[in-house]
């Protein structure tokens, strides 16, 4: 229930008080109820005063002393024991003999009900309706709440002093800024392209990994080009009524031809545009029904306004192709993750507000960082300067940095959780089979760091390589390397203990990925030939094998599975000729990593160069 829905749900509690407490007020203050029987008893022994006779009540005066007939006062003179009365009028008829007998006065009354309904209920309900709506009015809102607004768009508009992002405060992406810094001169000084019959582009669609940065990027365009910014997402449109979709698109472009020039920006795309189908289910209906509304809309408006639609998916190939055709978004800007130059300018970007010691080297930072997109980076940053706090520290040191990448790549560190000195001797030598394959294999990234402490939820251990490079094609001996220093954990159990344990299930998981790759998707298998078995996967998002199998039979699927079973059995004897050769290091860095749970690069070179290390002695 959000903040309006409490207020209107207080609100109409106080009302109803407050109207309680004045019909009480309004409602005869002191007036004594009375049985009939009572009345009469008072009637008989001469203490009533006066008497006004309703048609469903006798209300009057009464008093501790007599009336006119044994008292000398007028028989309207009050006396400080009178009171007020009310009695329920029951049928007598001699009521009116019985008053003139005792000489009372009395007289009859004729009400307006619908008036004192009025006065007493409706009048007061509409002053606080009035007040209640004067106030919904103020705050956004409207006095019949969602299902008045239920086909207006749910459009955020951000003005100038609203948006101060600018290009800026986006790095790593250049060749996108590049690209968009075009659509902003096309707002700024759009005479320039009209002078030779260019038309401005309808719509801007911006590509990329989760994190890489696409509302940050559309929200600068707008903090340049100083124009509003209309920002919703997809979802938004759809809603369990028929028809509610498209009359928000409607409404949202008629928004923002008063607003010209202006951007308008529509995140998560694809829960809008996802390419239509034959199905005939409500959902896909109105779905299909809110698309074909944005694609009618895209087609109607003018360029010449100053109207530019931008919009951001990491899924670009469910899109529907009637959107992606020119006319409609005419530009498609490709967000890539950053290399390890972007990286280091993201982090400068970020550690602006942080107080870094002389020691921080970003572009190590960077280094350690591949694969990491913007807002990886943001978090890694922040995690550094919170765990500088936490330690009571003057500045963020280079520590810092190296904590908070461990934390965001391998989860935290689990402090409190023991393990046995069997479970702890069998993780280190783990994580020093993969430590010596990755140093003996001459394509593999090297090794910056190996840890047994638990951290994450499942992570007993991990090792962690420097790529010294980025890397965007990898070759078949490569490849190869790489499965080698994953199995190297599982082998190094094997050769020291006899049997396997359970710690190796997620690099089997990343090496059975690898190989079957190599073989269903690079053409690396010599059986199978140059030839790919699946579809094509998801631009940006990972798909599993199974959800983009291509078409082929069964034979060649059994082929595939033991093309896969082959290249990893070779890895397995491969990795095991390089351990046993190197046994006396993998039992001197299992020793180093238990006595000391954490080796860096520095301490794993000198103990790599010395080859006659003791041996460690193995419980059993």
């Amino acid at each position: 229930m959000d903040t309006k829905q409490h207020f209107s749900l207080w609100y109409v509690v106080g009302a109803m008080l407050i109207m309680l407490a004045v019909q009480s007020f309004l409602g005869d203050p002191g007036v004594k109820e009375l049985a009939y029987s009572d009345f009469q008893a008072l009637l008989q022994s001469g203490k009533i005063r006066e008497v006004t006779i309703a048609d469903d009540r006798l209300s009057g005066t009464a008093g501790t002393g007599g009336n006119s007939t044994t008292d000398s006062r007028p028989a309207s003179a009050a006396t400080p024991g009178d009171y007020q009365f009310v009695v329920g009028r029951v049928p007598d008829a001699n009521l009116v003999a019985e008053l003139q007998a005792a000489k009372v006065k009395f007289g009859g009354r004729i009400e307006n009900r619908l008036f004192w309904t009025v006065f007493s209920w409706i009048a007061p309900a509409a002053i606080f309706f009035m007040i209640w709506g004067l106030v919904m009015r103020r705050a956004g809102g409207s006095p019949m709440g969602s299902m008045m607004d239920v086909g207006k768009s749910k459009a955020k508009v951000y003005v100038q002093k609203n948006l101060p992002v600018t290009f800026a405060d986006v790095e790593g992406i250049d060749e996108a800024k590049d690209e968009l810094i075009e659509v902003v001169d096309f707002l700024k000084t759009p005479e320039r392209y009209r002078r030779l019959g260019g038309k401005i582009p309808k719509g801007v669609l911006i590509v990329g990994a989760p994190g890489t940065g696409k509302t940050l990027l559309a929200k600068a365009v707008a903090g340049e080009a100083r124009v509003p910014f209309l920002s919703l997402s997809g979802s938004e449109f759809v809603e369990m009524f028929v028809g509610v979709g498209a009359a928000r698109v409607r409404d949202l472009f008629q928004q923002a031809e008063k607003l010209a020039p202006c951007i308008i920006f529509i995140d998560e795309l694809d829960a809008l545009g996802k390419a239509r189908g034959a199905s005939s289910l409500g959902g896909n209906e109105e779905r299909e029904q809110t698309l074909n509304q944005l694609l009618v809309q895209m087609d109607g408006f003018d360029t010449q306004s100053g109207i530019i639609i931008m919009a951001a998916t990491n899924r670009p190939e469910i899109l529907d192709p009637a959107l992606l055709r020119p006319g409609r978004f005419d530009r498609h800007v490709a967000i890539d993750r950053p290399d390890i130059r972007g990286r280091e300018k993201i982090l400068q970007l970020h550690a602006r507000q942080l107080k870094l010691s002389p020691d921080v080297k970003l572009s190590q930072v960077a280094a350690k960082t591949a694969g990491c997109v913007g807002a990886d980076l943001a978090n890694i940053a922040n995690e550094a300067a919170l765990h500088a706090a936490r330690h009571d520290k003057m500045a963020v040191e280079m520590s810092d940095f190296d904590e908070a990448i461990d934390r965001v790549v391998a989860g935290l560190e689990k402090k409190s959780r023991v393990m046995n000195q069997q479970d702890k001797e069998t993780v280190a030598y783990h994580e020093a089979g993969h430590a010596l394959v990755a140093e003996s294999r001459p394509s593999a990234d090297k090794v910056s760091k190996i840890s047994i402490i638990p951290r994450g939820i499942g992570a007993l251990g991990f090792t962690q390589q420097l790529p010294t490079e980025d890397r965007y094609l990898l070759k078949y001996g490569e490849l190869l390397d790489r499965l080698d220093v994953l199995m190297g954990g599982r082998v190094a159990e094997q050769l020291v203990y006899g049997e396997v344990s359970t710690g190796a299930q997620n690099d089997l998981q990343r090496a059975t990925d690898i190989a079957r790759h190599m073989v269903s998707q690079y053409g690396m298998s010599s059986l199978l030939g140059p030839v790919c078995f699946h579809d094509a996967d998801a631009a940006f998002l990972p798909v599993s094998p199974d959800a983009t199998r291509g078409e082929y039979s069964e034979r060649t699927a059994q082929a595939i599975d033991e093309e896969v079973r082959n290249l990893l059995g070779e890895a397995e004897q491969r990795v095991r000729a390089t351990l046993t050769d190197r046994r006396v290091q993998l039992d001197a860095l299992a020793r180093e990593l238990l006595e000391h749970e954490t080796v860096e690069r520095s301490a794993l070179l000198i103990l790599l160069n010395q080859p006659t290390a003791p041996v460690l002695q193995v419980v059993s």
